[in-house]
């Protein structure tokens, strides 16, 4: 099966720090992957390489066996991928409806496009929020309006940067809810995230970032009973040697 998102000895370095450092990740059609590790690791660095935003020193990014990584981010999303970054996007001054609107207005109009808005608002909680101001919805709910405007554009691959941060427990399990639901209508997911609760709610398999190299793959079990990711997490690790973990 060719991975729906590839990379290939990905590197990126600012001066003479290697953010990103020969990574190989592969992410398979309609996987859910979390994206873990301390704070440094290279995580956000990797996102914004796999959107176009930062251009690597070498490496090959591939979308379903193609070549993006000259690609510019807007020919990304139109190939079908998405992302919520971990601040949200939204318009504060316009109605959480509008939202959705400004987001779905070049692919749909008049009743399909008031269908699917009704739609989007019942999926992500906010049907009784539709006529409110964004700026005055609870932290929560600006990431779900965000994650609501991501999905509009139908993507293969949403991408994830830490969608749960500063949400409440039940904010969070009702997100993983979102998240599994749509990875049952087929969306493939890449989420990096910090809360290990939701990860193991969602993840089908966990990727460990450290210090720009991938220290270690597998299951979420795997990973969480691996004392040498406690130990990076801890500052005891120096050297981070790639490391596939075996399935629990």
């Amino acid at each position: 099966m060719i991975p729906l998102l590839e990379t290939r000895a990905l590197s990126k370095h600012f001066g003479g720090l290697h953010v990103t450092n020969d990574v190989n990740f592969a992410l398979a059609p309609g996987e859910i992957h979390c994206l873990i590790g301390p704070n440094g690791a290279g995580k956000s660095t990797f996102f914004r390489l796999l959107l176009g935003e930062y251009t690597p020193e070498r490496g090959q990014i591939l979308y379903a066996g193609e070549d993006i990584t000259a690609l510019k981010p807007f020919a990304r999303i139109r190939r079908g991928m998405s992302v919520k970054f971990q601040v949200p996007g939204i318009f504060p001054s316009l109605s959480v409806a509008h939202n959705l609107e400004i987001a779905l207005q070049h692919h749909l109009e008049g009743a399909s496009l008031g269908a699917e808005i009704r739609r989007l608002l019942a999926f992500l909680n906010l049907t009784a929020a539709a006529s409110d101001r964004a700026g005055n919805l609870s932290h929560g709910q600006k990431q779900w309006l965000e994650i609501g405007m991501a999905i509009s554009l139908k993507p293969r691959l949403l991408l994830l940067d830490e969608p749960t941060a500063g949400m409440s427990p039940d904010e969070t399990f009702a997100t993983g809810e979102m998240v599994q639901a749509l990875n049952r209508d087929g969306v493939a997911v890449l989420a990096i995230e910090h809360d290990m609760a939701f990860v193991r709610q969602i993840a089908q398999r966990v990727t460990v970032l450290h210090v720009g190299r991938i220290f270690a793959q597998g299951t979420t079990d795997a990973i969480i009973a691996d004392e040498r990711v406690a130990a990076i997490y801890l500052g005891e690790a120096d050297a981070p040697p790639l490391r596939s973990v075996a399935d629990a």
